[in-house]
């Protein structure tokens, strides 16, 4: 098997894991608060990513000499989580994931005011035609629009001031530093919070939260693997097959059917991604040395 194959096999397992976890925090949220839902999915990853570290070049993998930035970046994913997982008992898991798929677009357009980055007309057009596809999904206006959706477009937009901060800082950091922390400050924030949220989980709930948390953490090492066997821009297209679990989980345990407009929008935004993902990796061919 080659190197490229194993990275896409990899990347497809990690999406996997990240739509069996939401669909279980679609079923948790019917009950339990999203702040309730975080605090256990955090509490379960945490050790989890402390012990993958251990593995992967000791826990000294996990200091850093830049706690503020750590600090602010766990912020903005508490905020992505948060907004995503009260999404998630809002609306159709297929149309949840669909109006997600908008974070790179974002990045695109805040990587000029943020990182002082020059955006090319290539994908400055797609990401452009991307919140077009994102318009469709949502429907402002029309009577199908749901509130809902811009929750979940807030949670898109932080987690592109995630990835921003990433593109940023990562290069300095260890990465098993950058995920123990934006996993660690979401856990003592929504643990502060907890006390007015809490409902005692059923006993099939705490398996519930057990999965969730062993699900996320799973998506985190496959992806990570995935990178490693293969070219981010071969790898990170396959993040699309999300929206293949999504319909078929949303449909198996709610009865959900995405209507004509969640699937055309659903192609826009897929389409805009790849163009911007095509454009990145043709410029990183040509600033590649020749041997």
């Amino acid at each position: 098997m080659s190197s490229s194959l194993r990275g896409i096999l990899w990347m497809c397992a990690g999406v996997f894991c990240l739509s069996v976890g939401d669909a279980i925090s679609k079923w948790l949220g019917e009950v339990h608060s999203p702040i309730q839902i975080i605090f256990f999915r955090t509490l379960i990853s945490l050790p989890l990513i402390g012990l993958i570290a251990r593995f992967n070049g000791g826990l000294r993998k996990l200091t850093t000499r830049r706690p503020g930035v750590h600090l602010v970046r766990g912020l903005i994913a508490t905020g992505t989580m948060l907004c995503f997982v009260f999404g998630l008992t809002l609306l159709p898991l297929a149309e949840t994931t669909a109006i997600a798929f908008a974070a790179p677009l974002f990045v695109t357009l805040l990587s000029v005011p943020l990182l002082g980055e020059k955006v090319e007309r290539l994908p400055l057009a797609a990401a452009i035609i991307g919140f077009l596809g994102v318009l469709i999904v949502v429907r402002p206006g029309a009577a199908g629009f749901q509130p809902g959706a811009l929750v979940v477009v807030g949670a898109a937009m932080f987690y592109a001031l995630l990835m921003i901060t990433a593109r940023r800082y990562g290069l300095r950091e260890y990465l098993w530093a950058m995920v123990f922390y934006v996993t660690l400050v979401p856990l003592v924030v929504t643990a502060a919070l907890l006390p007015w949220v809490w409902q005692t989980p059923w006993p099939v709930h705490w398996l519930g939260f057990i999965g969730a948390g062993i699900f996320g953490v799973g998506a985190m090492a496959f992806i990570t693997m995935a990178f490693r066997f293969a070219p981010a821009a071969l790898a990170a297209p396959f993040d699309y097959t999300a929206m293949v679990w999504a319909v078929l989980l949303g449909w198996w345990f709610w009865g959900e059917v995405p209507d004509l407009w969640v699937y055309v929008g659903t192609l826009v935004i897929i389409g805009s991604g790849l163009a911007i993902a095509y454009h990145e990796r043709r410029i990183t061919l040509k600033q590649r040395p020749a041997s």
